[in-house]
């Protein structure tokens, strides 16, 4: 094929990926604002919010995770053209994403205890328990809204969710601003302003979301609340047989990244925070990779609906062609950045200047990190996720984490040395995973062919 029948398709995954990539950064800015709003308290409360977040942030990624197996069934289901089977995956689904909201947030307050083990400054550890227990409790709203997106998103319809969470961001700063620093009647909570801020405006995401569900009339089939003779258990078991292995990967993918900032905690406050930093900046830029990856779920998915597999490799390269376009503008950008940039976050010397050494590693891993998001989204549009999960433990535990271990704390690289091995584990990661979508893609075809 031409080089133009993979770039015909940036404008309809564009189309689909622009809302998710907004959505996902949205997400993500409840914490960046939360940073660059309490780091101007002191570099100590940054650190304390990167280690309050650490918990959380592995429990939130554990059931976005679970959650994105509804995705590929709901876009099956469309490509179907099947509505009651998209509507029982839909209610099952919610059922189970407000179960694990509950769980996880029962989870977090059990094991809060574990952050005076982790061998990270006293002064830290203090300032970042209240604000532990109050973003801990927003894994409920949330779980319940990613039931909703995961919906919509498989739908094809991409535009609510990110309305919703934009208006999250809003609320949020608002918030954080009245909250963190005093403003007019209300308190100055400092850290524990910034955890409410979250929370609050979390509960009203979910709120605007259903409120559009029940309002429009395309959805109106699949808002039909399932009667108890509805309720199967091998919906349940399909959703958990994809959305347990999916959670296993992301909680092996952000378990790393908590693992560096449990490692750069080791190293002293000031390497907590510019490490903080760098992995806010990256983060923000792998929301447009999220994106790209959600839209190659569905469109795969509607494919694999529609038995076209020829087609469904070509959207799914094209998808890939785009991430590797994007994500080198981003790479570029962060090594020219990398002394402006952490300025946004605080004006100690100390932190700036490690924090742009980190960049330069960012900068690099940002082509690998994007990669491979993308293909796991094609590879969860094939509903192959099992092998992946196994794949990306082998990039992050036995490849990556043990580099990171050596080089942070045996040399002299210190936080430097933390980050080679994060950008060698996503180096392994995109090679292997790629490897795997090529193999499967060719072998659905080569079947079909010899079907037919």
């Amino acid at each position: 094929m031409s080089l133009k029948n993979y770039t015909s398709e940036f404008k309809n995954n564009l189309r689909l990926a622009t809302p998710i990539m907004m959505g996902s950064l949205g997400h993500l800015l409840v914490g960046l604002i939360d940073d660059i709003m309490v780091g101007r308290l002191g570099p100590v409360e940054l650190a304390a919010t990167s280690l309050g977040n650490s918990l959380v942030f592995i429990a939130m990624s554990i059931g976005i995770g679970f959650s994105n197996a509804l995705t590929p069934l709901i876009a099956e289901s469309d490509g179907e053209g099947d509505k009651q089977k998209g509507r029982k995956v839909f209610q099952h689904g919610l059922i189970l994403t407000t179960i694990i909201g509950i769980t996880m947030y029962i989870m977090l307050l059990l094991i809060k205890p574990a952050l005076y083990y982790l061998d990270q400054p006293d002064e830290v550890v203090v300032l970042a328990l209240p604000y532990y227990e109050i973003v801990a409790m927003s894994m409920i709203p949330l779980m319940i809204f990613q039931g909703l997106k995961q919906f919509t998103d498989g739908l094809s319809q991409t535009k609510y969710a990110m309305y919703a969470i934009i208006l999250t961001n809003a609320i949020n700063i608002l918030l954080n601003f009245m909250l963190i620093y005093g403003f007019w009647i209300f308190p100055r909570l400092e850290l524990i302003g910034a955890a409410l801020g979250t929370f609050i405006s979390r509960i009203i995401m979910v709120l605007f979301i259903y409120a559009v569900l029940i309002k429009k009339e395309k959805f109106k089939v699949y808002m039909h609340r399932l009667k108890v003779a509805e309720i199967e258990k091998k919906i349940f078991k399909k959703i958990i047989s994809l959305g347990f292995p999916t959670a296993l990967q992301m909680l092996f993918e952000t378990g790393l990244f908590t693992a560096s900032v449990l490692l750069a905690g080791t190293l002293g406050a000031f390497n907590q925070a510019a490490n903080q930093i760098a992995l806010k900046l990256s983060s923000t830029t792998f929301m447009v990779a999220v994106g790209i990856g959600v839209a190659s779920t569905i469109r795969v998915g509607n494919q694999k609906g529609l038995k076209d597999f020829i087609e469904l490799r070509r959207i799914a390269f094209s998808n890939f062609l785009l991430t590797l376009i994007i994500m080198t503008t981003f790479s570029i950008a962060f090594i020219l950045l990398k002394d402006v940039l952490p300025w946004m976050f605080t004006d100690n010397l100390t932190v700036i200047k490690t924090a742009s050494s980190l960049l330069i590693v960012a900068g690099l891993f940002q082509l690998s990190d994007g990669f491979q998001a993308v293909i796991l989204g094609a590879l969860r549009g094939l509903q192959d996720v099992k092998i992946p999960s196994g794949l990306t433990f082998v990039a992050y535990w036995i490849i990556g984490f043990p580099i990171s271990f050596y080089l942070g704390r045996k040399t002299d690289l210190g936080t430097l040395g933390i980050w080679i091995g994060l950008f060698i584990a996503l180096t392994s990661s995109a090679i292997m995973l790629f490897l795997r979508f090529n193999y499967l893609s060719n072998k659905l075809i080569k079947e079909k062919n010899e079907f037919t």
